[in-house]
């Protein structure tokens, strides 16, 4: 089963844009997971302009399900992520003043610095997971270095989605395939939505987690967290819940 794990910084941005604390974002995190979602995902930024790293150790307290911290790898960001001690930790190569994650690791040209940072990380006892793109070489270093997974940036796919999706989806379905083969688990997020989750899932069977943020807090706006969350788990084949 895929998991779906519900990125909450844009819940954080609407409260930063007003000050003090509505909405509540922690209160968020606890009723996204009672409504259905299986992983809290944030990406704490050192302009803490959406979630702010105090939120990150109050989530900590509520998250119940599966935490996932995203963020590129500062000395500030390692010693959150060590402290904190999620489930998972998502390393993604964004520079200080970047708007979204748009781009992933290049993994043989940092090699020894992800080495390094995944090393410690292992010893923390936290499941690593690094942003990456099709390309397999990437996949293969990614394996090399260490990693336990990697995460698809699925911008390309959703792109071209209503043009050809059966042509946004195959460099997808090859980097799935191949990384599973590498030993490694396969998340995906940036850009998934109502209308293109459930093509990529039932294409790439080997998912183990899309991370989704924007759209879904968007969707929530008209449909209200319950029912979003709801449509989102049923995109990825769940039933029952």
């Amino acid at each position: 089963m895929t998991k779906l794990s519900v990125n909450i910084n844009k819940v954080a941005t609407i409260r930063n844009a007003r000050g003090g604390n509505n909405p509540d974002v922690i209160q968020v995190a606890k009723d996204a997971q009672a409504f259905g979602a299986q992983g809290i995902t944030v990406h704490p930024r050192p302009d803490e302009r959406h979630i702010r790293y105090a939120d990150v150790y109050a989530l900590r307290e509520v998250v119940h399900t599966e935490f996932n911290i995203e963020g590129y790898p500062s000395e500030d960001f390692i010693r959150l992520v060590s402290e904190v001690r999620p489930e998972q930790v998502t390393l993604v190569p964004d520079p200080p003043g970047v708007l979204t994650s748009n781009a992933g690791w290049r993994v043989r040209e940092h090699f020894d610095f992800l080495k390094k940072v995944l090393e410690h990380f292992h010893d923390k006892g936290i499941r690593t997971s690094i942003f990456i793109d099709t390309d397999l070489t990437n996949i293969r270093d990614a394996a090399e270095v260490g990693a336990n997974r990697v995460e698809l940036y699925t911008e390309p796919y959703a792109q071209m989605y209503h043009q050809d999706r059966n042509l946004a989806v195959a460099p997808f379905v090859k980097a799935g395939r191949y990384a599973k083969e590498c030993g490694l688990g396969l998340n995906a997020g940036h850009d998934l939505d109502l209308d293109n989750l459930e093509f990529l899932h039932h294409s790439l069977p080997e998912l183990d987690e899309v991370s989704i943020g924007h759209a879904l807090i968007c969707d929530a706006l008209y449909m209200g967290l319950e029912t979003t969350i709801r449509e989102y788990r049923k995109k990825l084949g769940h039933k029952g819940f």
